[in-house]
């Protein structure tokens, strides 16, 4: 077996441990019910709802993944931000009722952060949460990177295996001025932007705006219009024939990155990473970045011109780019010995040695049961045991996978050239759609034919595991209000 072969297997495998199993959705689902109950027990709480975002929504989470949640005191059906000191005084009135109602421990009350935070633990596999008020932003950036990972399904992949070397090498830590997880996510997004041929647009094609500046007047129509301009975008790209088709596997994917970024610390003096246009830009031209007072500067396309790496430092910056640059050189060093110690921490090693491998090529039916934009969640009634020691082999449900041809699914953004004036097509240009009939909230792909690193997803089928739930958990977009 070839060393690109073994690594590919190797990828494979951890993500067969790291990706979320059924259990792990239904404990998060669960956790969201308590906290629903204990904010419902308190009077002046009353009305609120509450909202997941972060990698839970945007299905980028690992089995170890935090949980973020928002409790949502709306006005009405508008928006309307509260300030800081009203979020610090709902927090404090949410962590009491918590602790009233018990499962959960470790508070830890947050209330100058930049967005105040209330931080804990629940009692159930002891998955750590992240409560905020009104994080409307944050819901939305969720939401988005949902729809961009439907592109193509190597992102997915990517980004939890980005994370979980990330962890390995300790980078992944804001407190201590590495990366966090909002930008070693951006940092996949820009690496799919830039390899060639592209397989990501530049996001501003995806939605021509700056998403923070949108969020005004009835929330639910925000929300819809924003969700719908992405989806119909990304179909009109997702439906353009000519262009190139990246067939790189995971593996080359994944080194491509480690080498794309082994220099970073030298660039980050000059230039910025700009997923909104997909190029590096010189930051002395972009008078939005100005003054230069960041080791590394990640612009978060949603939330223009915010630096989503600002916590990084310049000693941690240093580091980082070494870390990248040794990582890159133990992958494609044609002696692999310490491969798994380079990717993944002992913990997730552990699991992968007690936990039977079924076979080295990825089991396709092993994907999360569903996703909170698509399914109900309250009322849960039944709990699925949890193992702190690993991840177990459960009885999954049947999840079918549609594999589409290159030609038919990737959106590929780089032209081929054409070999007559017949075949030119007009140049595609992003446009808002002018109503909600023009669109759908989700994009789907074309009839599908084969290939290994493309596919869509049908949505699974638990009817019983439906019928466990009592009410409806969907976004607030899809809510009359």
């Amino acid at each position: 077996m070839s060393a690109q072969s073994a690594l590919e297997n190797t990828l494979k495998e951890i993500l067969r441990v790291v990706k979320p199993l059924r259990e792990d959705w239904t404990t998060r689902l669960q956790i969201i019910d308590e906290l629903r109950r204990a904010v419902e027990s308190v009077e002046s709480l009353r009305g609120a709802t509450v909202e997941p975002f972060g990698s839970f929504v945007s299905d980028l989470f690992t089995r170890w993944g935090d949980l973020d949640v928002s409790i949502e005191f709306s006005n009405g059906s508008f928006v309307s931000p509260y300030g800081k000191k009203q979020k610090q005084r709902l927090l404090g009135e949410v962590m009491r009722a918590m602790r009233q109602k018990g499962g959960w421990r470790r508070y830890q009350l947050i209330p100058n952060a930049r967005v105040p935070i209330l931080k804990v633990e629940s009692n159930l596999q002891n998955v750590s949460c992240d409560i905020s008020i009104d994080n409307l932003k944050c819901q939305m950036k969720s939401r988005l990177l949902f729809l961009i990972s439907e592109i193509d399904t190597r992102f997915r992949d990517l980004v939890l295996l980005v994370k979980e070397w990330a962890k390995t090498h300790n980078i992944n830590n804001p407190k201590f001025g590495t990366f966090n997880s909002f930008s070693l996510t951006l940092l996949v997004v820009f690496h799919f932007q830039t390899c060639a041929p592209a397989i990501f647009p530049p996001l501003k094609d995806i939605y021509p705006g700056n998403l923070i500046d949108d969020l005004k007047g009835l929330r639910a129509d925000t929300e819809r219009h924003i969700e719908e301009t992405c989806a119909a975008n990304i179909r009109r790209l997702q439906s353009y024939n000519l262009r190139a088709e990246n067939r790189s596997s995971l593996s080359e994917l994944f080194i491509s990155f480690l080498g794309k970024f082994s220099d970073i610390s030298l660039k980050a003096s000059e230039l910025g990473i700009c997923t909104y246009t997909g190029q590096w830009q010189a930051i002395k031209s972009n008078m939005r970045w100005l003054p230069q007072t960041y080791a590394l500067f990640i612009e978060d396309p949603f939330e223009q011109p915010e630096n989503s790496a600002r916590a990084v430092s310049k000693r941690e910056l240093t580091r980082m780019s070494e870390t990248f640059e040794m990582s890159h050189h133990m992958l494609i060093s044609p002696n692999q010995s310490s491969l798994l110690a380079t990717l993944v921490r002992p913990q997730t090693l552990s699991f992968m040695v007690r936990t039977p491998v079924r076979s080295p090529v990825y089991n396709s039916e092993r994907r999360q049961p569903t996703h909170p934009q698509r399914f109900r969640a309250e009322g849960l009634h039944s709990q699925t045991p949890s193992n702190n020691n690993g991840p177990r082999q459960p009885t999954h449900p049947l999840v079918h996978r549609q594999v589409h041809s290159p030609s038919q699914v990737q959106s590929q953004y780089q032209t081929v050239k054409p070999k007559g004036p017949s075949e030119v097509q007009p140049q595609f240009q992003t446009v808002k759609p002018k109503g909600p009939s023009q669109v759908q909230p989700q994009f789907q792909t074309r009839k599908p034919k084969s290939h290994p690193n493309r596919a869509t997803f049908k949505k699974p089928l638990l009817q019983t595991y439906e019928d466990q739930r009592q009410q409806m958990w969907r976004p607030r977009s899809d809510r009359q209000v």
